[in-house]
Formats: C-alpha cells, structure tokens, sequence
C-alpha cells in the first residue's frame, strides 16, 4: 500500500472502491546507510528506491568539528537564559577538549555536556572539565589519535586524486593500498568519498 502510494499517489481506503489521489512528500530520515542496508538484505530495495528521491546526508559532528564550537556557545547561552546565569565565553582549554571528542551521542551529547557545564559553572567563563565527557571520552587516547591521523591521509589523498579512488592517478596507489581495502577504510571511517569530486 504505502509504496502504491509513493509510486502512484494514489490509494483506497480499507473497504471501500473509489480511488483517492494525494500529493504528499515523504520526508525520512535515517543514522544507518540504507544503500548498505539493501545490500544486506535488510531493508527492502524497493522502498528504497521509492524515498531516494533526493538524499541529504548530513555529517555527524565528529566529521565537521568547525561546527564544535559555535553550536556549543548557541547551546551555553541556551542554558544560561533557561537557568538565569550568564555565560559570555567558553574557554580555550574546555574548546580544545569538545573539538577532539569522537561525540559518538553527535549533538545530543554536545548540549548535555554544555548544559552539565552550565550548571556547575559559577563565573561568566564555560569550564567543560575532561570528566564531563564520561568513560567515553576516556577512551579518546592513542586509538582516535591514529584514527585522525588515519582520516587526515585518506582525506589528503581523496583531495590529490580529485576523489579518484583506483587507478594509477588514485587515492589507493598514492596510499600504497589495495583499492578494496582503502574503500573499506573510507566506509569505516564515515569519510564523503563524494565531497571530494
């Protein structure tokens, strides 16, 4: 029925024999890679090509840590106006902390962060100590390290070969990798493959 409707536009109703017409616009939105998931064989392919009229992919905030910092300085005076307290800046250090987290939990993670610092703050300076960040940003040692480092080589390569990945002119040659491996790196990774054309 519901891909009559996305197909067709057109349905009818539960007992009865007129066929009504509708103009909708399905609006879905998703954290997993659908095109993977059909290629799993868990998500049905022909709905998919049914909604994938015009994908928007918007990068989790670990891909795009420019953004770290004025979202949590929007989410610090947020807080501050909901609680009565004042908040003109984030300190450097506690910037530097939020910009190297992986935030697994994406901006949700962010604003309880902000808000806990909001909260515990007693001067018009944001302090976010490394404890307000959980076991999770504990973890965040030598492994996301090589993880950044992993990403800046394959985004550098990407940029040099225009988005290329095999080939003489690709990112893999210029990795010294299979291409098999480096596409299985940029999946991994979350890396836009396409950004880069």
């Amino acid at each position: 029925m519901l891909l009559r409707v996305l197909q067709e536009r057109e349905f009818e109703r539960l007992g009865g024999g007129e066929t009504l017409h509708v103009d909708v616009r399905v609006i879905a939105a998703t954290n997993r890679d659908l095109g993977e998931e059909v290629r799993a064989g868990r998500f049905r392919d022909d709905l998919y090509y049914r909604l994938n009229v015009f994908p928007i992919r918007i990068p989790p905030l670990r891909e795009r840590r420019e953004d770290i910092g004025p979202l949590a300085a929007r989410l610090a005076a947020k807080h501050a106006g909901r609680l009565g307290r004042t908040v003109e800046h984030i300190d450097k250090n506690s910037l530097r902390l939020l910009e190297a987290h992986d935030w697994p939990g994406n901006v949700r993670e962010l604003e309880n962060v902000v808000e806990r610092a909001v909260i515990l703050s007693r001067h018009e300076t944001l302090r976010i100590e490394r404890d307000f960040l959980g076991k999770i940003g504990e973890k965040n040692t030598v492994a996301q390290h090589l993880r950044n480092e992993e990403r800046e080589a394959i985004e550098s390569a990407l940029r040099l070969s225009h988005g290329r990945i095999a080939g003489p002119n690709g990112a893999a040659t210029r990795l010294g990798l299979p291409a098999s491996t480096l596409e299985f790196r940029i999946k991994r990774l979350g890396i836009n493959k396409f950004a880069f054309r």
